[in-house]
């Protein structure tokens, strides 16, 4: 006698072989119905769906015409394209539509894909490359890594030669600060407080106070400015660079071996943010931006301070280079002059430094990796206008246009910075041709040779150049030596305290 299985069908006895059926009739279990089935097709929480160990028969059904043979993706039986159940285990059959793609895991192996995509007839639209965790590693790109964006074809328009990557820095918004009330008491990471003063100007780069030490960590009369913007703005790039490469040791350390008495060069003594919402920054006073200086009487200076103030930015550009750092922004409005103390002469606002040679290797030369155009327009570089990281050439050729305003009150472009292309047009033209640059600005006035020597070497400077600081301090300070002053001496300037 046997048992009878669903529906009445008798099942065969078989005699069972090894220890465990020596002697005795081994029933096979009957094949779950459909509902047991599909019961048993749902994943356990803990454990893997079949469809993602990477089993051949895994996958979704093979594609073919009605009648031709495919597979329960369940048992790994062959099935007609016309059943909805497989009749085998009982499993659904997903329909044509429901297909999910297939999912690559680890555990999938090559040998079940390779068989896979042999036997479909469908000709595969896209090319998957297995990559290992060591490879992608290894191509994850850093911060510092040259991109090279596609080349246009001949039929793309392309607005401008500033190209935009898809992986250039987002630029970051000037966003309006609030205004913090005088009298506010602000305390840094160190726990020291300060205490907010008349507000003195406001940039992109945040507001600018007077300040004074609020606890008996500083010296109650000692002056100080504060710098002040929102948190996840752009002094947060000016803090990190103030840290990493102007900590006061190493620039004394610079200072005693080039013999320089004075390096513009600003000592952070504080910072922190403030009601989660504002980053500041303190620094010993600084004074007054160059640019309030230049509003105060006809927007012009002599050749004497112009040459002054040029050799001791050129100073702290060769320090900053020599940390790795580009400025970024050479500006009046960057440069700072003691009132009190003429001989004090800054290079602030570094916002926009950029570090253009990580680990000692020069990053490459990319048009588009940054944001085109970005800076103050009237002064950056070609290389700025065309979205390339800025190198040491861009800091000596921003300075070499703000001699020419400084001297004559206006560049070529002055009146066409609403249209950065065109000034980008001007720069480009009289990148080759200085006499020309300097014949329009001076007119019928003849150009200073120390301008006419600095600008030939920096506009033919290449962008990995490493550029000659002492050639460049001698052409400036010749006219000095005639007129028997030092660049280290107070600066010829009327200024208003």
């Amino acid at each position: 006698m046997g048992r009878r299985g669903r529906g009445g069908r008798r099942l065969p006895l078989l005699v069972g072989t090894g220890p465990a059926g020596a002697g005795r009739r081994a029933i096979p279990a009957a094949r779950p119905g459909p509902a047991a089935a599909a019961h048993r097709a749902v994943p356990r929480p803990g454990r893997p769906s079949p469809w993602r160990r990477g089993e051949a028969s895994c996958p979704a059904r093979k594609r073919g015409a009605h009648g031709m043979i495919n597979f329960c993706p369940q048992c790994g039986q062959k099935v007609e394209t016309a059943f909805h159940f497989c009749p085998v285990c009982g499993y659904k059959l997903p329909k044509e539509e429901d297909e999910e793609p297939m999912q690559l895991t680890p555990d999938a192996s090559l040998s079940s894909l390779k068989a896979l995509r042999q036997d479909d007839p469908t000709p595969a639209r896209e090319t998957v490359e297995w990559m290992s965790s060591e490879k992608m590693l290894a191509s994850t790109s850093t911060e510092e890594e040259a991109w090279s964006p596609p080349a246009a074809s001949p039929s793309t328009k392309v607005a401008s030669k500033a190209k935009v990557s898809p992986r250039s820095p987002r630029r970051l918004k000037s966003t309006s600060v609030a205004p913090l009330p005088e009298g506010k008491i602000l305390t840094d990471q160190n726990s020291k407080q300060w205490k907010l003063g008349k507000l003195l100007n406001q940039s992109e780069c945040g507001l600018m106070y007077e300040a004074q030490s609020a606890s008996g960590a500083c010296p109650q009369r000692q002056r100080y400015s504060l710098k002040l913007d929102t948190k996840d703005g752009r002094l947060y790039n000016e803090q990190i660079f103030l840290q990493r490469a102007a900590k006061k040791i190493t620039v004394d350390k610079w200072k005693r071996m080039h013999s320089v008495p004075l390096l513009g060069i600003p000592n952070c003594v504080g910072f922190g943010l403030h009601e989660s919402n504002y980053r500041f920054l303190v620094f010993p006073e600084l004074g007054r931006t160059l640019q309030s200086i230049l509003n105060d009487g006809t927007n012009l200076l002599t050749e004497k301070p112009v040459f002054q103030i040029a050799i001791r930015v050129l100073d702290s550009l060769e320090y900053i280079h020599g940390n790795e750092y580009v400025h970024g922004d050479i500006t009046a409005e960057n440069i700072y002059v003691n009132p009190d103390d003429l001989a004090e002469v800054t290079l602030a606002g570094y916002c926009s430094a950029f570090r253009y040679c990580p680990g000692g290797k020069h990053v490459a030369q990319r048009e588009g990796r940054r944001t085109p155009h970005e800076g103050t327009i009237e002064f950056i570089s070609l290389d700025g206008h065309r979205g390339a990281g800025p190198s040491r050439r861009s800091d000596l050729q921003s300075l070499g246009y703000c001699m020419v305003k400084w001297l004559c009150g206006f560049l070529p472009w002055t009146d066409e910075l609403a249209d950065v292309h065109k000034v980008m047009e001007q720069k480009e033209r009289y990148k080759t041709d200085v006499v020309g640059l300097l014949r329009l600005c001076f007119g019928r006035k003849p150009a200073p040779d120390a301008l006419h020597s600095y600008l030939q070497q920096a506009m033919a400077l290449a962008f990995e150049e490493e550029p000659d600081y002492k050639a460049l301090r001698k052409f400036l300070g010749k006219p000095l030596e005639m007129r028997r002053t030092s660049a280290y001496d107070s600066v010829n300037l009327k200024v208003v305290p």
